[in-house]
């Protein structure tokens, strides 16, 4: 893929249950691939292009937007499939997005959101959407509308104050809510497997972005452990806590990235 520079994201922070959300907005975490739209073209988090078919970015805004390619719950396989093929093929006809943000509008959440979705009503787009945002009572409807996202299947929450102006960087004003936590790491070895996996890998080491190294061993399936993550891949995992070196507790594969 052809890199462009990264775009000026805003990253959420993790919830701890201190924050005063009342007031605040919450949404579902999709998970799919984030898509930034620079107002000429779709890019992914890292500035890559995205080769959207031209029908699909037809009518959108000469405007920046932030928002997710998705097509539902536990398809992120099909999506990152899909999306990140240089080649686009009939699969993005099941692909939406999901507007979260208008980075470049002014005023608050709500006005910017309000931007994007005047535009679409003027352009339609069926398979463009503005999240729904619900308000929050406090922490127990929070807790309440986390338990029914994942009864559905969902990953999470995103839970924002939205009285604020954009400003990009990771916030305390935006936040992931989730029952356990992810993290990424970077290939760097591979550990042959014993026993049952005699023959395929039995681990992989990881190095986090601060530079810490673990070894990751668990929730790979036949399939991965035939065919690992190369060196240098990107994959996510998710994790209980961290130890007192700050090595992640009980850690299990989720995916690899290739955004």
């Amino acid at each position: 893929m052809a890199s462009a520079d990264p775009p000026a994201l805003q990253h959420a922070g993790t919830y701890t249950g201190r924050e005063p959300v009342a007031g605040w907005l919450m949404s579902e975490k999709l998970d799919g691939i984030r898509g930034y739209w620079t107002g000429k073209e779709l890019v992914t988090r890292k500035g890559y292009r995205i080769h959207a078919p031209g029908w699909f970015t037809k009518h959108f805004p000469p405007f920046a937007l932030d928002g997710e390619l998705w097509r539902g719950r536990n398809d992120f396989a099909f999506v990152q499939r899909t999306v990140l093929d240089e080649v686009p093929s009939e699969n993005w006809k099941e692909i939406t997005y999901n507007i979260f943000e208008a980075p470049e509008a002014a005023g608050d959440f709500l006005s910017r959101l309000q931007k994007a979705t005047t535009w679409f009503k003027a352009h339609p787009a069926p398979h463009v959407r503005t999240i729904k945002q619900t308000p929050c009572r406090g922490p127990d409807h929070l807790d309440a509308f986390l338990k029914k996202i994942e009864s559905l299947g969902g990953e999470g929450v995103i839970i924002k104050n939205p009285a604020l102006p954009f400003h990009a960087g990771r916030s305390p004003h935006i936040l992931k809510v989730k029952n356990f936590s992810d993290m990424e790491g970077t290939v760097i070895a591979h550990t042959p497997g014993k026993g049952k996996f005699e023959g395929m890998m039995g681990s992989i080491t990881l190095r986090l972005e601060n530079g810490i190294e673990f070894k990751l061993g668990t929730g790979f399936t036949i399939a991965d452990r035939k065919h690992p993550p190369p060196v240098d891949a990107v994959v996510t995992f998710k994790y209980q806590d961290l130890t007192p070196k700050d090595i992640p507790r009980f850690a299990s594969f989720m995916r690899v990235r290739r955004d």
